[in-house]
Formats: structure tokens, sequence, C-alpha cells
């Protein structure tokens, strides 16, 4: 398609951001972080009813993880060429049928590779959603974009997996996905509807959203997108970050228990979620112009958090800490998706996208490494140690930040 020069100037007058069309993708983030995250809601009718047990269920988790941490990278790189949009939608009819396998799976190797399906849907989407968001947006306001869609993570925690729970409880945990089959089907007709993409000339022109790369346009290599300035250290920063966030909230309720509020679990955590969405709500506010500022001071609540939480365990420390923690952590994946996002469109656009899937892989490989060594950490060691190593990573992760000022997390002036 072309542009008129009159197209161009429409295009970069403020608009308004694309309300629908970030929410329809919100929901595909929520249907994503839901259909990870439901098994352990429903993990004992599961087991009861595929006559497995507990530790063999759980691996439901795993092989989804795996599935997107395997084919993030390779889907993103065979797919680079091809338009967003139809690409969205085909990764969310594959989740309609990974949920719906799942839901009727007769037996265990079923449900896994219902589960491993939905694993590999997930590494597409998520290596091209945060892109959908920032194409749509108006310029500057890309990051908020970013952070409306990502909304989706915390009403899936919240929200979604309390009520596909009770769905288990009260109907069978095969209703649960069921459920999910059917809001993923709503998602289908609500981003096909809302959200813009290439053969809708009349949106670009209004100002709505940029035009993706013509099919057959060359791919970005892994190699040629990790050496663009800035992207090596974001990904090294998601890493440790998200390495150590993990090491410590897979064992959050031993370590309550340890501190004598193990019957508080379910209130500390409800004080950590809340800071989650203060921080996601703020960072999305202020993301588009002081990356950096945010980053740094994320990583810095985040580890003065886990420093407290390891050296005492008074219990006023301990609720500061998970406040603090939540503050700190909750805007994260949107700050480290937008810096991703900006440090790729230095090169091209399939370069962004061939970011977001490094991230989306070494994301999911920090989660399951960190579940590993925090359990063997509090298996040897004992909670203390495993609060400490969340701490030293998180010292870690600001250390790289601090030190990637010219090309990664640049704040607005930095830039002009």
């Amino acid at each position: 398609m072309t542009t008129t020069s009159s197209d161009t100037h429409s295009r970069t007058r403020p608009v308004g951001l694309p309300w629908s069309a970030l929410l329809a993708l919100g929901t595909a983030v929520f249907i994503t972080s839901l259909t990870e995250t439901l098994p352990a809601g429903v993990l004992p009718e599961m087991s009861v009813s595929l006559d497995t047990s507990s530790g063999a269920t759980g691996q439901a988790v795993t092989v989804y993880a795996a599935g997107t941490a395997l084919t993030a990278i390779p889907l993103a790189t065979a797919t680079a060429s091809v338009p967003r949009k139809p690409l969205l939608l085909g990764a969310m009819a594959v989740f309609l049928v990974a949920n719906t396998l799942t839901a009727a799976a007769p037996g265990y190797v079923v449900l896994l590779t219902g589960r491993f399906l939905a694993g590999i849907a997930a590494g597409l989407a998520w290596a091209i959603l945060a892109g959908c968001a920032r194409r749509i947006a108006p310029a500057g306001l890309e990051g908020r974009a970013i952070a409306v869609v990502m909304t989706g993570i915390p009403v899936a925690l919240s929200l979604g997996v309390p009520a596909g729970t009770l769905i288990g409880e009260q109907v069978g945990w095969r209703a649960a996905f069921g459920a999910v089959s059917l809001v993923t089907l709503a998602a289908i007709g609500w981003i096909g509807v809302s959200v813009p993409g290439v053969g809708q000339p009349a949106v670009e022109r209004a100002g709505n959203h940029r035009p993706e790369p013509a099919p057959g346009s060359a791919k970005s290599p892994l190699r040629q997108t990790l050496a663009v300035p800035g992207v090596a250290p974001i990904m090294v920063t998601v890493a440790t970050f998200v390495l150590g966030h993990t090491i410590i909230y897979a064992y959050v309720a031993p370590y309550l228990q340890h501190a004598g509020l193990g019957s508080a679990t379910d209130a500390v955590l409800l004080g950590f979620g809340a800071a989650c969405l203060v921080s996601i709500w703020y960072v999305g506010r202020h993301v588009d112009r002081r990356p950096r500022t945010l980053m740094v001071t994320g990583a810095v609540l985040f580890t003065l958090a886990t420093a407290g939480l390891a050296v005492t365990t008074a219990h006023a420390i301990v609720w500061v800490g998970a406040v603090l923690w939540g503050l700190g952590w909750g805007g994260a994946p949107t700050l480290l998706q937008t810096a991703a996002g900006q440090a790729g469109m230095r090169h091209s656009s399939a370069a962004a996208d061939t970011a977001q899937a490094v991230l989306v892989t070494l994301w999911n490989a920090a989660m399951a490494l960190g579940g590993i060594i925090g359990g063997l950490l509090l298996q040897k060691s004992g909670v203390t140690v495993v609060a400490v190593s969340a701490a030293a990573l998180g010292a870690v992760s600001l250390l790289i930040v601090a030190g990637a000022r010219q090309h990664a997390f640049r704040n607005a002036q930095a830039t002009r």
C-alpha cells in the first residue's frame, strides 16, 4: 500500500488509544495467562479424573512452558513476513483447539498433547502481541498501549484462575477448560472486528496504526537481532529479573510459614497483587517517557524488598516487603517488552518481533529454572538463602540496567 504525504502527516497527529482493539489484545493475553496457570487451581480434580498422581498431573504446566520456550523463536523467525493480524487469529484458533482438546482429553497422553499445543500457540502469540499493540498505537503512546494489553496477566491471575477453580470445584475441571474455549472463541471474533490490519488502509490513514511489512520481506535472523544495540542487555535483564522473582515467588508459601504468617498467605499475596496493579497503572502512564527511570526504580524496589525478607522475618517487614516487591515487579512485563520492541525497531519491525520472541523464550526458561533452583535452595539451605538469591539477582539486574544507559531503557529525552 502506498501512503500519500497527507496520509503521513495525519498519522503523526495526536490521537487517542484504540481502546477496543487494545482490550481485544488484552483478552488474548488473559487467555494465554489463564491457560498456563489454570491447572494449578484444578489439579486435584484432574488427578482424580485421569487417575494420575498430583506430580504427574502437574507436568501439564511444565509441558505448556516447554512448548512456549522451544517454539517461540523458530516460529517468530519463520513467520516474520506474515501479516500480524492473521497470524494472531491463527494462534488464537490453535488455543481454541488446544483447550477444547484438553477439556475432552480421555487420558493423560492426550492431555499433555493439548497442553503442549497450547504452549506452542502461546509462544507465537506472545511473540506478536506486544508488536500488534505497538503498531496500532499513536506515536508516543506505544508503551501505554502495551501496558493496557498486559493487564490481561494480573486479571487472569487475580480473577481468571479463582473463577476457573470455582467452576472446577462446582462443575468439573473439564468445564473450566471448556469455558476458556468459549472466551477464546469470543476473543477471535473481537480481534477480527476491532484490530486493524493489512487490507484496512482507511484505518491506517486515520492514524490508528502503522503499516506492517509486506509479505515476502526479508526476515531478520536471530543473530542479527541480538546484535542490535540494546537488545542483548535487555534480554540479560529479562533472564536475571524473572529468575530472581520466580525463585522466591514459587516458594513464598514456605517462606511465609517460616515467618509465622502461613495462615495469612492469601492476604499477603493479595497485598502483593494490589501493589502489582498499582505498578502496572503507573508504569502504563509513564513508560513512553521514562522507561529507564521506571526500570531502575523497579529493580531497586525488588532488591530492597527481597533483601529485607532475607534479613528478617519480622511481620511488619514482611508485609512492607510484599508491597514493595509488587510495586517493583508489577510493571516489569510492560517495561521489558516495551524496551525490547523499541530496541528492535531501530533495525526493523521484524527485528522487534524477533526480540519479543527471544524475550518470551528467556522468560519461560527463567520461570522453569527459577522453580528448580528455588526448590534446591529451599531443600538444602532454607528459605533465607532463597530470599538472598532473589535479592542478589535483583541487584545484578539493577547493575545491567544502569550500565546499559546508551542503548537500552532510554528515557524520552535521550532519544531526541
